[in-house]
């Protein structure tokens, strides 16, 4: 299934940004060329996850697999373009889907392992999914079972595929699916009747949104290879890496930030899931991992604690990928310091946004931990290819004037060969979120810097709807965040508006103490901004302490529920 219109296709292969190689060819490179060499391991807790031992596969291996499940899929009816709908977690399971779909030319669509039957009606219908890959249980949770007992809400549904033990009667078991030669021979002649381009789509990737429906992103071949070259060539990912991937592979972060840098690099993949520090930590040291993904938390957390530093080993590990929220200056700096590990600044959406500042761009730390790279703008070069294949501007969504003036919030739009071609079945949002020169809207806010006399890099200052507007004034809560998380007794901060009779908002600090058996009171987060030079008015006016924040699957804070959290507990610490 193609989405993008024949004159985009021919503008970008004009451009060379676009070519005609698929991500499963760029696996079958590996397989011809280094069969033997060990391709992908499990998780270390595979046992508690699925109740089997962990795996490790060679490229061949693999590919067996793979080549295994495509035909046990064709022979039950998918062929290309069907939709399927992959619950799986971070084990070899999932890479295996995903390369059995790539071959026959299927879309995946991913789901986070915390979904349940509301999320299965409302998104499995919308994009009348044909099938699903799962397991029969994922750690405590009887998945398959699950999907068996909402078949009559799921009308589209004519396959539940699953691995593991005690597989439910209505249910295809992988593990104990045969195969004749003859179906074999169907697979081939299916796939050569029925080949995929790069310009196919290959998912349809779930994002957040405030509009109550669905919004699913559909990516392309070319177009996850676009913003998987941030992190491939930013990165310097070769052969040689051991990549270990804490991230569920069913995003932006874990399939563009890893499974689709991992192909093109032929390095190994290194499974970790749900995240555990000890099996963390043990991965790293065991495997020799080179390069993971962390949330800014962990890396904070960790540089704190001297007893988990001391019983860690990171000697192998040359560089770390962390977003998703503002960095700390001093926990990049510290690890560089402490262990020579370059701590990479990403900000990636699954629309196609993706920024990364590494120390090839930006080599001063405090700078790396604030700004990135100003990809997409002429005359300036920068070390990954994704940052001459799309354009970004930064515009005043009241004017709609280009900004090019330093210091001015605007909302980032971008527009090329990483971009979306449009939501899924979203037409009513689809004709909002593109401007009149084609750039999508991406609804976050950045802003210009100069150093050194020079406009080179971007920062992020916050997404446009969280702006907290108080007595007429724009507060961004991420400004807000990113200086409060320097507090010695802060661990954790998220700034949420609260409604207010007379200013209209005003600010909640949330916040989660390092130690737990500390306080902090108003008075002293007024000194803190009072003695740093803050304006009163980003002070917050009120601070709710908590034990933990409520997440989403990937990890991101539900700001929606924080507030709501809040508003039921206005009495709480307020003054």
């Amino acid at each position: 299934m193609i989405l993008a219109s024949k004159e985009i296709i021919k503008e970008y292969e004009e451009k060379g940004w676009w070519g005609t190689e698929t991500i499963y060819d760029i696996f079958r490179h590996h397989v011809n060329n280094r069969p033997h060499i060990e391709a992908i391991i499990d998780p270390l807790n595979r046992e508690t996850i699925c109740h089997q031992a962990p795996k490790r596969l060679t490229y061949q291996q693999l590919s067996d697999e793979a080549d295994r499940l495509a035909a046990i899929l064709m022979k039950n009816g998918i062929r290309k373009d069907d939709i399927i709908a992959v619950q799986l977690p971070n084990t070899v399971e999932i890479v295996i889907s995903y390369l059995a779909i790539l071959r026959i030319g299927a879309i995946a669509t991913p789901l986070p392992v915390q979904y349940r039957e509301h999320e299965y009606e409302t998104l499995l219908n919308f994009v009348e999914a044909k099938a699903v890959l799962t397991m029969s249980r994922i750690l405590n949770y009887h998945a398959a079972q699950t999907f068996v007992e909402m078949r009559s809400k799921l009308p589209t549904i004519e396959t539940i595929f699953a691995w593991g033990e005690a597989i439910p009667t209505e249910v295809l078991s992988i593990d104990q699916a045969e195969l004749s030669m003859e179906d074999i021979e169907c697979l081939q002649q299916e796939i050569t009747a029925n080949p995929s381009t790069a310009n196919d789509i290959f998912t349809i990737c779930w994002t957040s949104g405030t509009e109550g429906k669905p919004k699913g992103v559909p990516r392309s071949h070319n177009e996850w290879l676009i913003s998987a070259y941030a992190s491939v060539d930013v990165v310097e990912f070769t052969e040689e890496d051991i990549l270990l991937n804490t991230f569920p592979m069913v995003n932006m972060a874990g399939i563009g930030g890893m499974f689709v840098p991992w192909l093109i690099a032929g390095s190994k993949l290194m499974m970790h899931h749900p995240f555990d520090l000890p099996a963390f930590l043990q991965q790293v040291a065991i495997e020799r991992a080179t390069y993971t993904l962390a949330p800014p938390a962990l890396l904070n957390m960790m540089l704190n604690n001297e007893a988990i530093l001391k019983q860690a080993n990171f000697s192998t590990l040359r560089a770390i990928g962390s977003g998703s929220t503002p960095l700390s200056s001093w926990m990049v700096r510290g690890w560089k310091e402490k262990f020579d590990i370059d701590i990479i600044n990403y900000f990636g959406s699954n629309e196609g946004a993706t920024f990364m500042s590494g120390p090839r761009d930006i080599p001063n730390s405090e700078q790396r931990a604030n700004f990135f790279p100003r990809f997409g703008v002429e005359g300036f070069e920068w070390s990954t290819r994704i940052a001459h294949r799309f354009q970004s501007r930064i515009v005043d969504v009241e004017t709609g004037k280009i900004i090019t003036e330093s210091g001015m919030p605007g909302e980032m739009r971008i527009k090329g060969a990483s971009v979306l071609q449009g939501y899924w079945k979203r037409e009513d949002l689809n004709c909002k979120v593109y401007d009149k020169d084609g750039f999508f809207c991406t609804g976050d806010l950045f802003e210009i810097v100069e150093v050194d006399g020079v406009q080179r890099f971007y920062r992020f200052v916050g997404r446009s709807k969280d702006i907290i507007i108080r007595g007429g004034v724009n507060i961004s809560p991420e400004e807000v965040e990113y200086f409060l998380q320097s507090h010695p007794k802060i661990a954790e901060v998220s700034v949420v508006g609260v409604p207010d009779k007379v200013m209209g908002e005003k600010a909640c600090a949330c916040i989660v103490l390092k130690n737990l058996e500390e306080t902090i009171g108003l008075e002293e987060i007024f000194t803190f901004f009072k003695e740093n030079g803050y304006a009163t008015y980003k002070i917050p006016e009120y601070i709710t302490i908590y034990k933990e924040f409520p997440r989403n699957p990937v990890g991101k804070i539900l700001k929606h529920r924080l507030r709501e959290q809040v508003l039921e507990e206005q009495e709480i610490e307020y003054r």
